[in-house]
Formats: C-alpha cells, structure tokens, sequence
C-alpha cells in the first residue's frame, strides 16, 4: 500500500494540535492559579487591615503576611519560562543567521 505524501503532514499537524492543546490546557490552569491567588491576596488584605487595629492577634498578623509573600512569589513566578520563549528566540537566532548569510552573498555579488 503506498503511502500519501500528507500522511507524514497529517500527523505533524496532529502533534502540533495535540502541544497546542496540552499549552492551553497549561495556560487556563496558571489563569484559574493567578485568579485564585488575586482574590486570597484581597482577603488576606483585607483581614491584615483589621488585624492591624488590634495587638491581640499578633500571631495571625504574621502569618497573613507569610503567605502574603507566598502568594506575590507565586504570581511573579511562573509567568515567563524557558519554555514560552525557547521558540522565538532560536526563530530569531535560524532567521538572523539567515539574513547575515543572504548579507554576506549580496554583498559579495556587488562586488
């Protein structure tokens, strides 16, 4: 049986579609993380600010505030990795070195 010269496409697309999908699956779960941390941070907050009137509870002022900077920590993190700008950088690094070489041959046929 010979095989159709889209097969090999059909399933490079495939694959394409599948990292695609598992990236925005990856992508709603940060989203639902960021959005979850914004409203607790909100509630921490909050509670901090009454806590603050009264010395009393001096012991979960603390810990609000530990798990205040947990939570900044956690919406800084994550947001930019390796693997978000790995494809763009050697995209910039195969299509600079591209155009120095198309360049260098240019300017040798000018000459």
């Amino acid at each position: 049986m010979a095989q159709s010269p889209l097969d090999p496409l059909s399933s490079e697309i495939e694959r394409s579609l599948a990292e695609i999908e598992r990236s925005l699956v990856a992508l709603k779960q940060r989203y639902n993380q960021v959005q979850n941390d914004l409203q607790r941070q909100a509630t921490l907050q909050q509670r901090q600010k009454e806590l603050g009137r009264t010395k009393e509870f001096q012991a979960e002022l603390n810990r609000i505030k530990a798990e205040l900077e947990e939570i900044e920590m956690n919406l800084e993190s994550q947001l930019f990795s390796w693997g978000s700008l790995k494809e763009p950088f050697w995209q910039a690094v195969r299509f600079g070195g591209l155009g120095i070489l198309i360049g260098w041959m240019l300017r040798s046929c000018v000459r």
